[in-house]
């Protein structure tokens, strides 16, 4: 008679089977867990806006509008505002950042509100809204809160800081920052 011999039992075998399965489920879970961290919030959907550049007359510069017309609202402390003007001596970036207007109702570099190149006017919003018709409070980026339907934001490039000629443009991003997805994207003409 020939004796066969197994290595391993059935039980063994199941044993060995089930820990591979957790094994196998502990390393999937531990991988799906990683990759949901690095999920962001999604971004508003600001689903109209309007801009206008609009020049100064007896003023040098102009001062940038973008309006809200319809969409979901943005907190104005989780926006930064990312500008490109083609000045008479180069382009410049300039970003507004840690909103809403600090000491003064202004934006000022001194209040670590302006990163790359300072092509804004750091005087306060209520002096730069009076040159705005139907805009007397200053805007959203002063009142803080929400930038809703309706809701204006303004700031003014003045000359002494970028010389703009006419047909230069200005584009204007609005970058809701838990997302970093730009939710207005305009391109404005002096």
């Amino acid at each position: 008679m020939v004796r066969r011999s197994r290595a391993i039992s059935y039980v063994i075998a199941t044993i060995l089977l089930v820990g591979i399965v957790v094994i196998l489920a502990a390393t999937i879970s531990t991988v799906m867990f990683g990759f949901t961290d690095e999920l962001r919030e999604p971004a508003p959907n600001v689903a109209q806006s309007d801009g206008e550049f609009l020049p100064q007359d007896g003023n040098s510069g102009g001062i940038v509008k973008i309006t809200h017309v319809s969409g979901d609202p943005l907190t104005i402390s989780e926006i930064e505002i990312s500008v490109r003007a083609e000045c008479s001596d180069g382009t410049r970036r300039g970003r507004i950042v840690n909103l809403p207007a600090g000491s003064g109702n202004a934006i000022r570099e001194s209040d670590g509100q302006i990163e790359g190149d300072n092509i804004f006017d750091e005087r306060s919003l209520n002096l730069i809204d009076n040159n705005v018709a139907g805009v007397d409070n200053g805007g959203a980026l002063l009142q803080g809160g929400q930038f809703t339907a309706g809701d204006v934001i303004l700031f003014r490039i003045p000359d002494s800081k970028c010389s703009l000629t006419q047909g230069s443009e200005v584009s204007v991003e609005i970058v809701h920052k838990p997302s970093q997805a730009v939710v207005v994207d305009k391109e404005l003409t002096a």
